[in-house]
């Protein structure tokens, strides 16, 4: 299968230190999923790839032959994908505004009927898992509703190091087993999901909001 690891965070700028300290926990899971999942493709999509213009708007309200090249090969990525994996600090108890915008840049139906997993992170002591409780109602409504287990990793730069390897006195083992909890979960939901789709279109079944308001609303 295919997974999207997406990692919501742009800041450059300190204090506080580190700067991106997203990146540590990106790699950390990246090389828990090449290590213990290796026979899934995944691929890292970081939201600093993808600058926006000021002026909102998504990659479904332009016309196919004039939407962004670099929007385009995200939406065949999400489209073609398993699952997701979304990484996000805590900003004022909320998601990353970055990771919400980049999302927001795509329709429902690329992400729907396919699992997500929730990864927060903090330089404090709660891990982002404020951050989380909002991230369940986000990615619940795009469709790619996320497994029960979550990752939450509190004071991460003295957990992991710039390249996502454990800091010294860190057990990489223990670390990696707690991943695997919301991992497992995704990959069963995953291959449960693709399997039946595979049987039974629920575009079909249900049919995509595309145009009119009027397609989603009640009588």
């Amino acid at each position: 299968m295919k997974f999207l690891v997406f990692l919501g965070t742009v800041r450059e700028s300190t204090p506080p230190e580190p700067a991106r300290l997203g990146v540590r926990v990106a790699e950390a899971c990246l090389e828990c999923l090449k290590s213990r999942y290796e026979e899934h493709e995944v691929e890292l999509i970081d939201a600093l790839d993808y600058p926006f213009d000021t002026v909102f708007k998504p990659h479904f309200a332009y016309p196919k032959s004039k939407a962004p090249s670099s929007l385009s090969r995200l939406a065949e990525k999400i489209k073609s994908s398993d699952g997701f994996i979304m990484i996000s600090p805590e900003y004022n108890h909320s998601m990353s505004p970055a990771l919400a915008n980049l999302l927001n840049h795509f329709g429902s139906s690329l992400f729907a009927y396919k699992p997500s997993a929730i990864v927060t992170y903090s330089a404090g002591q709660w891990g982002g898992m404020r951050a989380a409780v909002g991230m369940r109602t986000f990615l619940s409504e795009l469709g790619c509703l996320p497994v029960s287990a979550m990752v939450h990793v509190p004071k991460a730069q003295e957990v992991f190091a710039v390249d996502g390897s454990p800091q010294p006195g860190e057990d990489p083992v223990s670390w990696f087993n707690y991943f695997g909890r919301t991992f497992n979960q995704l990959v069963w939901w995953a291959l449960a999901a693709r399997e039946h789709r595979a049987r039974d279109d629920p575009h079909q079944l249900i049919k995509d909001f595309k145009r009119d308001p009027s397609q989603r609303n009640a009588p």
